[in-house]
């Protein structure tokens, strides 16, 4: 399975949900995206792919969200773009595509509903939450 994750190494979710990728047997690629920001095809294309509005692809902490004045509902696709390309930090991470889809994979077991689900092994993250019991069963 084809496998890309747009990934933030400094992010415990990102680190996460890249290690599940890997858990279960596949090895994505790996763009950070803060170094190789996705253009704005690329980035809107992501979004209309999750069934979400691209605002949902926004990060807020940690960014010039509010220095920007992107909480303005009225800012259209194409500002909230332009915003995005001039500060990729604004993206929201961790960012998954698989043939089976795009995800915002937060909560970073959310990556589970776009890998194949047999053979799964247990699983826990860096905090010690468990995401795959020792039966192989996702933890909701």
């Amino acid at each position: 399975m084809d496998v890309v994750i747009y990934h933030n190494p400094a992010c415990g979710t990102s680190r996460n949900t890249l290690a599940l990728i890997r858990h279960v047997g596949i090895e994505p690629h790996v763009i950070e995206y803060l170094k190789t920001p996705p253009g704005r095809a690329l980035v809107a294309g992501m979004a209309a792919r999750t069934g979400q509005p691209l605002r949902a692809l926004l990060r807020e902490k940690g960014t010039p969200f509010a220095d920007l004045g992107l909480e303005d509902p009225g800012l259209t696709d194409e500002q909230l773009l332009d915003a995005i390309e001039a500060h990729p930090v604004l993206l929201n991470r961790p960012i998954v595509v698989t043939p089976r889809g795009v995800k915002l994979c937060r909560p970073s077991e959310a990556v589970l509903d776009l890998l194949p689900e047999d053979g799964l092994k247990p699983f826990v993250k860096e905090d010690g939450e468990v995401v795959i019991d020792e039966t192989g069963r996702r933890v909701r």
